[in-house]
C-alpha cells in the first residue's frame, strides 16, 4: 500500500503523457483481469465444497458439483449483494452486517 500511495502522484502526472497513456491503459486492464480472476477463484472456493481443476493444453478451469453448494455461504453472499447493490449500503455497513450475520449463523447453526 505504501508503494501505491507514494507512486500515485507520479502516475497521475504520467497520464498526461500521450506516449505512456497506452502503457498505463494496458496496466489498468491487466489489474482488472487479476481482480476478476481472484474474485471468481474466491467465490468458487467459498461457495462449493469440492472443486476439480481441469486442464486442456494451456487452459485451466475449475469444475464444481452444484450439489456441493454451501447453502449458508450462498445465502450470506446473496444478502451481501442485496445490501450493496439493491439497498446501496456503504462498504463498511455491508462488512459489519455480514460479520455479525456470519457470527450469528456460526453459533446458531453450528
Amino acid at each position: 500500500m505504501l508503494w501505491i500511495f507514494a507512486g500515485a502522484p507520479f502516475i497521475e502526472q504520467l497520464r498526461g503523457n500521450r506516449q505512456l497513456a497506452g502503457a498505463l491503459a494496458a496496466i489498468t486492464a491487466a489489474v482488472v483481469g487479476v481482480i476478476l480472476n481472484l474474485s471468481v477463484w474466491f467465490a468458487l472456493h467459498v461457495l462449493f465444497g469440492k472443486l476439480t481443476e481441469m486442464h486442456i493444453g494451456p487452459l485451466r478451469w475449475y469444475a464444481f458439483d452444484p450439489l456441493a453448494l454451501d447453502i449458508r455461504a450462498a445465502a450470506l453472499a446473496a444478502i451481501a449483494a442485496v445490501l450493496a447493490f439493491g439497498l446501496h449500503r456503504s462498504l463498511i455497513e455491508v462488512i459489519v452486517a455480514m460479520a455479525a450475520l456470519g457470527v450469528v449463523t456460526q453459533y446458531v447453526l453450528g
